[in-house]
Parts: structure tokens; C-alpha cells; sequence
């Protein structure tokens, strides 16, 4: 592809005009948002306006005018991109601690099954998580298999089987569908982390008759750092299964202050704790920007940006271990290079924001809402260069920093 395809391809983008709604340094081409997402430059007047007005202002009225119902009212604008009911998700907490409820709870509505499975190299909160919940639960126990070897390993003690639906690596995609019928047949409950997918490929929860998922929401929907996480729980599901962190948000009169715990019905049993209302401000904030977007339109501008810098790969002979069919993939692109690490601090030197996944890997994030395909084509021929060059061996790339 050359530059002036990429400029038509730009020239024809329905979602080109998305970009300026995202606060970008100038010259930078920023490749991982599957990390942490763009600045919506809506946010900082939203934080604003809960800092001064909502706090400084009207200070606790505020819970009575819109905060407490906050949790299921963006929950509700998360559901379409995860094709979900409205009343099936909620925010709050952390991927982790919803993790860690949706786990207990699979475990303990089933005491005759008692593991956990899940692939070995999953992204590694997930694994310790399901440490911590078996933990929890007399006799549960954590399977850990290959990809290859799941299917076998699914069997008639699975109570949970726990699959993230994009790898954060590879960019591996899952057929949701496929695996929750096994999941299913098994006799086991289906629990998905959608964080590498929502916002980045179609998901279809209610279609392929998922049990529960979880997902972050700073990475594609760009809800800024430490962003509340959600929580899905299919409607069959939210009064049979009973979350483990009964917190008083979860009770069914909170403001009554008894002393039992009574679940609420529905999503709101999954409540614990008093919502973060700065990041929550922030995350409904960007979530408003996806309120049209049509999520096929970005799994298609996704593909383009894939095959993009896919061809700048291959020209080089690098060896992308991404999948090639989008179908079976999430939307970053991922080079293994026996100098993966000083590779990627050479692009960053460059203004070519990526990120390293060791051992080997070069992981670029690519987000259809504020990247151009001439942004791709430039950092292609910029890692070209960098390649061709070798000037990654500059001994100020290999220092090795905490975060990349």
C-alpha cells in the first residue's frame, strides 16, 4: 500500500470524523490504546463540572441526582456493545473484584463441580484471581491447560470454564459462540473477559447464550485510567447466583441499615461498595462517543489497520503471531523479535507508541475511533526504517523500565 492509498481509505472512513473528538499530542502516533485509551476531550469538562458543581455545590444532593443510580445507568450504555440487555450489566469495582464475585459465585451455585478451567497465558490477573476464588470454595481447584488441550479438558467436574475472549498477546480471538455451547454441554457455566474486545470486535453475549463476563473499560472505550470495570450476568442467572462481597450498594434496602444482608434483586445484588464518582464521570463520558458508532464499521476500519502494518511486517520478514483472519482476531497486531523490547523503546523514541509483552513481543494497538490509516502507513515505514537500521541497538533502548 502506498501513502496516497492510505489517503483514500482516510478520504472514505465513516468513523474519520470520531478523531477529533479525541485530545492527541501532536506527532505522536499512539498504538496502544489496547492499553490505555485516548483522552476524549469531553473529559476534562465533565470532571469539571462533578468536581465544582456536583461536589462543590450541590455536595451530597448530588447522590439523589444522579449518582446513585450511576452503576446501572451507564451499565445500560455498555450493553449494546456487548449484546446485552440493559438490565445485565453494571459498573464499579475492578475487572479483578468482578472476576473474583462471578467466579465464587459459579463455583458455590454448583457444589458438585468443583473446578475452574482455563488456558495457560491468559493474561495473568485472571489466573491469580481464580487462584484467590478456588481458594474460597471447599474443594474448588484451578485447571489450567493449553489452548489445544481445553476442549479435553472440559469435562464433568468443570463448574466455571474461564476464557478471555481476545488474547492480550497474541490477539487470538475465541468463538464466543462455540466455546459457550461446550461450555454448556459440558454441564459448566460460561464466564468471558471481554476487556482486549470490547470496543475493538462485535460481541454478541445474549447471542451465543453466555453466562457472565467481565470487562475493563480503559483501554477501546477509552474511560481513562483505573476506569470502573463492568460486570455481566444473564437475566436467567441474577437471582440464582449470589455475588460473594455482600456490601451494603448490594443490599435490597441499603438505606434501611439492618444489620442481615438481604441481596437486591437483579443486577444490583452485584453492587458492593460507594461508586468512584470522578472516574465513573469520566467513563460515561466517553462512553456517550459510541452511542451510534456501528460496531461492524469498526471491525472493518479494524482489519484495514491490520493488513497495513501486517504488510510492513512481512516486507521485513517479522513474524506476526496474530491471526490473520480477522475473524480470529481482536484488533492489535503483535511482531516477535528476539529484540522485542529495545525494538519498541526505538519506536517510542519516534513517536510511535506501542508496548512490549515479554518475552519478544512488539504489540501494536490499533483503534479504529481516532486512528487514521495514514497514521499506520507512516508508522509502518517508520518500523521499517527502524528495522533496516538496527538503530533499536542504541544502548539507551535497552535500560528496562517498569512501565512500556
Amino acid at each position: 500500500m502506498t501513502l496516497e492509498d492510505a489517503r483514500a481509505l482516510d478520504t472514505t472512513d465513516p468513523l474519520a470524523a470520531y478523531r477529533d473528538k479525541f485530545a492527541l499530542p501532536e506527532g505522536v502516533i499512539y498504538l496502544d490504546g489496547n492499553s490505555l485509551g485516548a483522552l476524549p476531550k469531553a473529559t476534562p469538562a465533565a470532571l469539571a463540572d462533578v468536581a465544582t458543581r456536583q461536589w462543590g455545590d450541590r455536595l451530597i444532593r448530588s447522590w439523589n441526582e444522579g449518582w446513585i443510580d450511576a452503576p446501572q445507568r451507564i451499565g445500560a450504555k455498555i450493553a449494546p456493545l456487548i449484546g446485552a440487555g440493559e438490565d445485565e450489566v453494571i459498573i464499579g469495582d475492578t475487572t479483578s473484584t468482578h472476576l473474583f464475585k462471578a467466579l465464587v459465585a459459579g463455583l458455590r451455585s454448583n457444589p458438585e463441580r468443583h473446578t475452574v478451567l482455563s488456558e495457560a497465558g491468559n493474561f495473568p490477573t485472571d489466573l491469580h484471581i481464580a487462584e484467590g476464588a478456588v481458594a474460597c470454595v471447599p474443594g474448588a481447584r484451578l485447571k489450567v491447560v493449553a489452548r489445544e488441550d481445553l476442549a479435553a479438558a472440559l469435562d464433568g467436574d468443570t463448574a466455571v470454564l474461564l476464557l478471555t475472549h481476545v488474547h492480550y498477546k497474541t490477539s487470538d480471538r475465541f468463538d464466543m459462540a462455540a466455546w459457550t455451547a461446550r461450555a454448556h454441554d459440558a454441564g459448566a457455566l460460561m464466564l468471558w473477559d471481554l476487556s482486549h474486545s470490547v470496543g475493538a470486535v462485535p460481541i454478541d453475549l445474549n447471542g451465543a447464550h453466555a453466562d457472565l463476563a467481565v470487562g475493563c473499560t480503559y483501554k477501546y472505550l477509552n474511560g481513562g485510567p483505573g476506569a470502573p470495570a463492568f460486570l455481566y450476568v444473564a437475566k436467567c442467572w441474577q437471582d440464582a447466583l449470589a455475588s460473594p462481597l455482600s456490601g451494603w450498594m448490594g443490599h435490597a434496602a441499603p438505606f434501611a441499615f439492618e444489620d442481615a444482608y438481604r441481596p437486591a434483586p437483579g443486577m444490583k445484588r452485584w453492587l458492593a461498595g460507594t461508586p468512584a464518582m470522578l472516574s465513573t464521570a469520566a467513563l460515561e463520558t466517553a462512553l456517550d462517543l459510541w452511542a451510534d458508532i456501528d460496531q461492524h464499521l469498526v471491525a472493518t476500519k479494524s482489519a484495514q489497520l491490520f493488513d497495513i502494518l501486517a504488510a510492513a511486517g512481512d516486507a521485513l520478514g517479522l513474524d506476526c503471531v496474530s491471526p490473520r483472519d480477522p475473524a480470529k482476531r481482536g484488533s492489535h497486531i503483535s511482531f516477535r523479535h528476539p529484540h522485542a523490547y529495545e525494538l519498541t523503546q526505538a519506536l517510542i523514541a519516534r513517536d510511535v507508541i506501542g508496548d512490549f509483552r515479554d518475552p519478544d513481543i512488539l504489540r501494536l494497538g490499533l483503534t479504529p475511533l481516532y486512528l487514521s490509516h495514514e497514521d499506520v502507513w507512516r508508522a509502518g515505514e517508520i518500523l521499517r526504517d527502524t528495522v533496516k537500521t538496527e538503530s533499536w541497538r542504541d544502548p539507551a533502548y535497552s535500560q528496562r523500565l517498569v512501565v512500556t
